[in-house]
């Protein structure tokens, strides 16, 4: 039982940063192809929201641990 909520934990933990990450960068990327002038600030924000995201994902690597060996 601890072996798959383990896995829910984590699958369902992924699946939020990854679809917000691509999302992020399809929006960042079309930002930049409309106006490259403002790669640095566009590039910026987009690394950043990046790392907001892909904590998340820790955060649920976390817990899915914790379920493990508690």
């Amino acid at each position: 039982m601890k072996d798959l909520a383990m896995g829910l934990a984590m699958g369902l933990g992924a699946i939020g940063p990854g679809i917000g990450i691509g999302l992020l960068v399809a929006a960042g990327l079309q930002a930049i192809g409309r106006n490259p002038e403002a790669l640095s600030k566009i590039q910026t924000n987009m690394i950043l929201g990046m790392a907001f995201a892909e904590a998340i994902a820790i955060y649920a690597l976390v817990v899915a641990l914790i379920v493990k060996f508690v």
